[in-house]
């Protein structure tokens, strides 16, 4: 029963999560972290050693349109939160690094 009632604790904090811009751009930037992720290290060399190109088309939509949700997440919490531009570039730079949204969670969106 405990267990029940730390999980249902847990899900409403991330119900929580969504309400914000900030919170909806730390979401975004997970899952468009994971599947950046997924292409390098599954989907890529699934492509090349094994001649699987289904996966990577798939996946690759999917991260294509998590692109552009984070870019448009992050200029709306640059307008929302007034951030420098530095700040801003940092997190859209971000996206194009490996791991980079992750490291943009941690420093730069928490601070909100």
């Amino acid at each position: 029963m405990d267990y029940l009632v730390r999980l249902s604790t847990q899900l409403l904090q991330q119900m929580d999560l969504l309400k914000t811009q900030i919170g909806r751009l730390r979401v975004i930037g997970f899952i468009e972290g994971v599947s950046f992720l997924l292409i390098l290290f599954v989907t890529m060399p699934l492509k090349y050693y094994a001649e699987m190109l289904g996966p990577n088309k798939v996946i690759g939509m999917v991260h294509g349109l998590l692109f552009v949700l984070y870019v448009l997440a992050v200029v709306q919490c640059k307008i929302e939160y007034n951030w420098p531009l530095k700040k801003t570039a940092l997190a859209l730079l971000a996206s194009i690094v490996p791991f980079g949204t992750f490291w943009a969670d941690a420093k730069l969106f928490r601070q909100v």
